[in-house]
């Protein structure tokens, strides 16, 4: 610079105003983009998940108790951690064999769709571990992903197999019984069946598929079967060639979906119409609604447990 172009005295003062103006409107501009608009009924605008808990390797299966609590899955370590009401997290089991998704029964036992294991379990309530299935007479499961238990005792669950996905590999949706050792396929058509959940009367069966954007919806009847497979929703934004990373997913007391894709956790109505995204630090790869009030929807995403302030509730049921 010469003297000619060098400032002097109040220009001094003109440049460095005009220097820190140009630096806080740049810095503004990224924290108005950021700034979420909210869902209507959903999330009230500037609501964003907040971390929990980090440290985890992978966290997955959130499933809430009737007392506030939370159960949840870090695969990849074999655990199963509990948050109490009060907020401290302790080590609910060990040695996992992978388990992933969780539920409750309508007695309150905790249920494990356990990966590495290739089966599903149940913690009795001296703390012994019940295996429920193993798959059907000279197959066994691939693994386990996700599960619900329906109001009769019965026990919905998805069976991907593992990843690598392996194409043409047979994938399956399952029911099984209350009491029964046989499993009854529901679905073996699923490119790779994830998160499922049912509706808030328990009618209809939703279940998810991780390499594609369509979702699935089923009439549930008396036996537990399903009939009218139909596609139910598209999930949105999912990039051009990439898998929609569909996995857990939850339903809110309006029969609202909430369900976990690569670009967040997308929210639509009890009729499949989209109503927007939430997004975490982190992908997140399940979610729950817990909390005294079941107005906390909680998100388990990679590293961290996170959780957000709702505006909806979540169902009237145990667990998820």
């Amino acid at each position: 610079m010469t003297a000619r172009q060098r400032p002097v005295g109040g220009n001094i003062r003109a440049y460095a105003a005009l220097g820190a103006a140009v630096i806080i409107a740049a810095l503004a501009l990224p924290v108005v983009a950021q700034t979420p608009a909210g869902i209507p009924g959903v999330l009230a605008p500037g609501s964003v998940p907040e971390l929990v808990q980090e440290g985890y390797v992978f966290t997955e299966g959130p499933v809430a108790t009737a007392d506030g609590g939370l159960y949840f899955s870090d695969i990849r370590v074999s655990k199963t951690y509990f948050l109490d009401a009060g907020g401290k997290i302790s080590i609910a089991r060990e040695n996992t064999s992978g388990a992933n998704g969780l539920a409750l029964t309508r007695d309150g036992e905790l249920l494990f769709a356990e990966g590495d294991g290739k089966r599903i379990t149940k913690r009795n309530r001296d703390g012994s571990i019940a295996v429920l299935t193993e798959g059907p007479p000279g197959a066994s499961l691939l693994a386990p992903n996700d599960l619900i238990a329906d109001s009769k005792g019965g026990i919905y669950f998805t069976d991907p197999g593992p990843r690598p996905v392996v194409p043409g590999r047979p994938t399956y949706v399952y029911y099984l019984p209350a009491g029964a050792k046989t499993p009854i396929l529901i679905d073996g058509a699923v490119p790779r069946p994830n998160g499922l959940t049912l509706t808030t009367d328990g009618k209809t069966l939703i279940v998810d598929d991780t390499l594609n954007p369509t979702v699935f919806a089923y009439d549930v009847q008396a036996d537990g079967s399903v009939k009218n497979k139909r596609a139910f929703l598209q999930l949105r934004d999912i990039p051009a060639g990439a898998e929609s990373g569909a996995d857990g997913l939850a339903i809110d007391r309006d029969d609202r979906l909430y369900i976990t894709t690569v670009v967040g956790v997308q929210v639509f109505d009890a009729k499949g119409q989209y109503l927007g995204t939430i997004k975490a630090g982190r992908q997140a790869a399940n979610v729950a609604f817990g909390g005294p009030d079941k107005q906390t929807l909680y998100l388990t995403a990679r590293e961290g447990l996170y959780r957000v302030k709702t505006l909806a509730k979540g169902p009237d049921r145990l667990g998820k």
